[in-house]
């Protein structure tokens, strides 16, 4: 897995990354009550905000990560949000996407880094 310094997973299946954010995360955001995903198909720029997320505390944009193509959604957090807090490193993924180059990954932080950063 590889992390980004705005508290975000990317995990690597096949010829997809899958992205969802980090138990840190969704533990300072708190119970999550609602969540908005894009539209498989969409594609996106780097920073482009892509998933709308809101807890009893705030509202937060989930940012993409990388250029690439949204090829699929996990629409049962639609309908379940609370999953972001029960399991955020496993099925509470937001969104795979295709992306041209795989290299790009490499500057991602890997998990004992974020670890680190997050202290």
């Amino acid at each position: 897995m590889h992390f980004t310094e705005e508290h975000e997973w990317l995990r690597v299946e096949d010829d997809l990354v899958v992205v969802g954010i980090t138990e840190h995360a969704a533990t300072q955001l708190g119970d999550i009550v609602f969540v908005e995903l894009p539209d498989e198909g969409t594609t996106v720029s780097k920073d482009d905000e892509v998933v709308v997320i809101e807890s009893v505390k705030a509202a937060s944009d989930i940012l993409a990560p990388l250029d690439g193509e949204i090829v699929e959604v996990n629409s049962p957090l639609v309908e379940n949000p609370s999953a972001v807090n029960d399991d955020p490193l496993g099925e509470a993924w937001f969104f795979k996407m295709k992306i041209e180059d795989m290299s790009v990954l490499d500057d991602f932080m890997t998990e004992s880094q974020y670890n680190k950063f997050v202290g």
